[in-house]
Formats: structure tokens, sequence, C-alpha cells
């Protein structure tokens, strides 16, 4: 069936792109009745939209087949596969080493729907959901994504983001995060990976101020009090260093609405969810190279 294209499709270039990196066909069993780049449209359809599997427009594949081949690419690890090799081909396009020696950790807490799932409070933001950690390089580009419950604090989630990713990835010796992962997680990092921490914070505000009393043109009838200020008013104060980079990658996830709340039943598969948009906004780069 023709049909017009959606601005998900993959283009001829990014296809072309792409397809070395995907799964060879098993010569065995039977072919497959619907090209890969249909299924993949199909799946780029779904994040970019957050329509449910069993409405996808008629004229892509059955959902259920779309459906099958992104399950399938979440427990075998091809999202991931994907989100690491073309991440490597990003970062040498623009004149970077394949892998990063540095980068920064911070979580997104999302409320969750009544799919069901693990969920859970998160105090600090006062919401029910679950916690998206991600680990991003300097240019933003998710090394590692990690999904849980929104009750586990920064620092306690600090070795089940980071455990094995030394390994994966050996020249990372450096990390930057914020305050919510000092003490315990800082240790941690420090101490089971062996790379630098730097915690990125905005200087603290005043809280008082020294006052002079009494008459300034004789200073040795001036005495002085300490008074408190008013607390300040919650407003911007400017873009923090280095941190900057994983709060735009957030800003991507916002852009595809599946990502908009948690709506999969499974962490996993929001983990794919994650690897899966990635390798498509990956994919518009390299078409431009």
């Amino acid at each position: 069936m023709t049909r017009h294209a959606y601005i998900t499709d993959l283009s001829d270039t990014e296809f072309l792109r792409l397809a070395p990196h995907l799964p060879r066909p098993s010569p065995l069993g039977r072919p497959r009745l619907h090209p890969i780049r249909e299924i993949l449209d199909a799946t780029f359809y779904v994040l970019r939209t957050g329509c449910q599997w069993r409405l996808l427009p008629h004229e892509f594949p059955p959902w259920s087949t779309v459906y099958y081949w992104f399950r399938r690419w979440r427990l075998d690890g091809t999202w991931e596969r994907l989100n690491r090799e073309l991440r490597e081909r990003v970062r040498v396009a623009a004149g970077r080493e394949p892998q990063p020696s540095a980068a920064i950790l911070d979580s997104q807490s999302v409320k969750t729907t009544s799919v069901g799932g693990v969920r859970g409070y998160d105090g600090a933001k006062k919401l029910s959901g679950r916690k998206r950690h991600v680990l991003v390089d300097v240019l933003g580009l998710v090394l590692r994504a990690k999904v849980h419950s929104a009750a586990l604090q920064d620092r306690a989630a600090v070795s089940l983001v980071l455990t094995g990713i030394d390994q994966q990835i050996p020249r990372l010796a450096h990390l930057w995060v914020d305050q919510g992962y000092t003490g315990t997680g800082k240790d941690w990092i420090e101490r089971e990976l062996g790379w630098s921490v730097a915690v990125v914070k905005h200087p603290p505000l005043p809280r008082g101020e020294w006052v002079p009393h009494g008459d300034v043109t004789h200073p040795e009838t001036v005495w002085f009090t300490w008074e408190r200020l008013p607390r300040a008013k919650k407003a911007f104060r400017g873009v923090l260093p280095r941190r900057w980079a994983v709060e735009r990658t957030f800003s991507w996830f916002g852009q595809s609405r599946r990502l908009s709340k948690e709506y999969e039943r499974l962490c996993q598969t929001s983990e794919s969810v994650i690897y899966a948009v990635m390798t498509r906004l990956m994919l518009r780069r390299l078409a431009r190279v």
C-alpha cells in the first residue's frame, strides 16, 4: 500500500546510515513479510506521537508485528547496541574520540499512568512515578539509561546505574554530578570506579549581612549587628557548566510524546524507548554529515 510519508519516517540517507548496524535476517524460517524499514518507521511513529500500539495507522504493518520486533530488540539488546554504535559514529563525526573520557550523571522524575508496574513517591519533586537515570557524554548522547522507582534517592541509585560501565567504556575517568549525589553516591564512584567526581552547583545565597550602626563619621562609635536577609524568591539563576548538557537531553526526551509520562509497565521497556529515541535523533545528525 502506497502512503504519504510521515515526518517520523527514515529518509533514504538515514536508512543507509542505519542499515549496516541492523541485525542480519536469519537464513532459516519464513521470509519477512514486511521490510524492516517499514517496521522502523512504524516504531518511530509510535515513539514520536505517543499513540498506543493497537492504534497504529493502517498503512503501517500490523501493530502486532511492529511490537514484536520492538520487544525482540529489547530482549536481545539491539536498541542499546544501536545507540552505542551510532553514538560512536556521531562522536567521530564531531571530531572526538569514539568513547568519552568524561560524562554527566543526572535523573528525571516522571509521573506514571494507571498501567501498573514499578513506581514510588519522590518527596523532593512531590510526585508518584519513576526516575530516569541517564549517563551522558558532553554532547548529551546517552551512554546508559536506567529506569527505577522514584522513591530511590539519587545517591542510592548510583551503583544501579554505573555498575559495569567502566568495563564498557574504559576511557571514562571523570564525572560531573549535582548535589543529590554527594555523600555515599560520590564516595561509591570514587571507591569502586576510581573516577574523579565534580559536584556542580550554584554558589550559596547570602543568608544575612552585617549592618553598621552609630555615627559612621566617627568609627569608634560604630557597632555592627548581624541581620538575616528575607528569603529569596525562587528564580532561574543561570545555566550550570556541564550540567546543561544532560538537561538538554531530557528536553530531547520531551519531544517524543511516548516519554511525556511513564506509559510502560516494565522499566526495561522504558529504557529501550530511550535508546530508540536517541537512535532516531542521532540518525538525523549522521544524515547531515
